[in-house]
């Protein structure tokens, strides 16, 4: 099977980084190149991120990484969620007949606590080589002098300008000038206040002293959530990863409180059904994969919160033994109604996702989120940090394992993956697009494990995501690129899929990004998906 691409993979040596900004792929490129490890690059390229791709991550967000140590082969994960306030109780949105968490505004924003810059602070004080000032100053930079405005930014201010325009401070950043012109520069001072600090003090930089205090005036004086012990309290935690196996894969996951699960049991499904008989882009292949999909969301919306709140059983859930089980729910010849395996949340939600390998063999898979365009689209005053609205995802209802309280991690669609093959680091791969997530892995590993896609064809293929974008439309919506053939299309349909037909290249089919190591040369080869403004740059 042959996917035809419209860029080759990039092959270098010794360092890679992709992302889906080519200025922040180059920074971590930098970094690199100046003698950082992996984590310092992935910090950089971070940090970039927050300023130049502003509508899908901040400093006022959360981050989930996998670090792969070269040195003894381990796998590890850092939960860098954020922590819901102290105050944070599902009453308070009750009491004043609210049936569900706003979307936008100061009561998501500051529901929970950003959780993204301790993750950075404690990620470098295990692996960084470079002081934290060398990984911030191309961010630095880009914030005080300003950046070029990609068409991509450009067209998503101007579908947030009401809510950006309703907050006078976001107003101020990005409506400047009214909706900017592609090649515009855009400039956030602010934020190169706040990333300065953090340079200069670290942790303290931004959670205690003046940036700390700012944001909580701020957040006070809004009505909303978060304290200074809040601010305090917030710790990313180092833990283990998932682990599963499909062929001669071994998969590493983030775990709970996110969907990283998912992955390893949609795999585990169809691991046995001999996929390559079905063709690429065949009806057969793509039906397999979504009904895979529906049955562990099922599992997913039953169990999966932050598990220091939930027991979920885990173990059961990536086995084998229980994939058996579940997989006499797949039907071959018809569609599985949505009430047979319900759901919960969307599809909806903004992230940035980065690969980095380094010349020694670490690597990082970190996912960065402010979950919705332009996060709450609240900007904390003069600090230029665009606060979140993650903890929408929170659910009030009272018997739901993700419902809302005090200190709890919500719900994080947020996922990132580490492969060895035969023992040997082999693939860091991720992608943005909330529930989207995991199908997008699921595609992009079984395009390269079971059809030899390399990294970029994998990414280039054609794209179908299960579930609802929007309020109103039917949970077991299929939407499907273009670039599949019309009799895939006329077979969904006749299997009762509800297809919504997306044009060819369709930024909402997500931006996925990764590496792979040739197992006998070592080059790293780097794919980035043109769906988004990035690129994957090697040295």
């Amino acid at each position: 099977m042959k996917i035809t691409t419209g860029r080759p993979a990039t092959l270098a040596p010794h360092g890679m980084v992709t992302c889906p900004h080519s200025l922040a792929s180059q920074a971590g490129i930098d970094v690199l190149r100046a003698g950082g490890s992996a984590v310092d690059a992935a910090i950089a390229t971070s940090a970039a991120l927050a300023v130049i791709y502003p509508h899908m991550v901040g400093v006022g967000g959360d981050a989930f990484w996998l670090i792969h140590d070269a040195k003894t082969g381990d796998v590890h994960f850092l939960n860098g969620g954020g922590r819901a306030a102290a105050s944070a109780s599902a009453d308070y949105f009750t009491s004043r007949g609210m049936k569900e968490i706003p979307f936008r505004g100061i009561l998501p924003a500051s529901l929970t606590t950003p959780g993204s810059v301790d993750s950075w602070c404690q990620a470098h004080a295990k692996y960084g080589k470079l002081p934290m000032t060398r990984n911030l100053q191309s961010a630095i930079t880009y914030a005080r002098d300003g950046f070029p405005v990609t068409e991509r930014l450009a067209g998503w201010i101007a579908k947030t300008e009401q809510e950006l325009r309703a907050e006078p401070d976001a107003a101020a950043i990005f409506l400047k000038n009214g909706v900017p012109q592609t090649g515009s520069l855009l400039r956030n001072p602010g934020l190169a206040n706040t990333l300065e600090s953090i340079g200069r003090d670290g942790r303290k930089g931004f959670y205690e002293g003046p940036v700390a205090d700012a944001l909580v005036n701020y957040v006070q004086k809004r009505g909303g959530f978060f304290t200074k012990q809040d601010l305090q309290a917030q710790h990313a935690e180092w833990g283990q990863p998932l682990v599963g196996h499909y062929h001669d894969l071994t998969l590493y996951q983030t775990p709970a409180p996110t969907q990283g699960f998912a992955v390893i049991e949609m795999l585990n499904l169809v691991e046995p059904l001999d996929l390559k008989k079905n063709g690429f882009l065949g009806a057969d292949h793509v039906h397999l994969l979504v009904q895979a999909k529906q049955i562990t969301y099922h599992d997913r919306d039953r169990y999966i919160a932050d598990p220091k709140f939930a027991d979920i059983p885990m173990d059961r859930l990536i086995s084998k033994e229980y994939a058996n089980e579940r997989r006499s729910l797949i039907d071959a010849e018809h569609a599985l109604p949505w009430d047979k395996v319900p759901s919960y949340g969307s599809l909806t939600g903004d992230t940035v996702y980065i690969a980095v390998v380094d010349a020694e063999g670490n690597a990082v898979s970190l996912i960065h989120s402010l979950y919705g365009v332009f996060g709450s689209t609240v900007v904390a005053g003069d600090t230029g940090i665009v606060l979140q609205n993650r903890s929408a995802y929170f659910s009030l209802d009272p018997l739901h394992p993700n419902k809302v309280e005090p200190g709890k991690i919500p719900l994080h669609t947020l996922i990132a993956s580490i492969g060895k093959r035969n023992g040997k680091l082999w693939s860091v791969v991720g992608c943005m697009g909330a529930d989207g997530q995991p199908q997008i892995q699921l595609q992009t590993y079984v395009a390269m494990m079971d059809f030899g896609c390399d990294i970029q064809q994998a990414l280039e293929a054609p794209r179908w995501l299960s579930g609802r974008f929007a309020i109103g439309e039917e949970r077991d919506t299929l939407h499907i690129e273009g670039r599949f053939p019309e009799a895939t299309f006329k077979t969904l349909e006749q299997r009762g899929h509800r297809l919504n037909r997306w044009e060819d290249w369709n930024e909402l089919a997500g931006h996925a990004h990764g590496i792979t190591i040739d197992p006998v040369s070592g080059i790293r080869v780097g794919g980035s998906d043109p769906r988004s403004d990035g690129a994957a740059i090697g040295y």
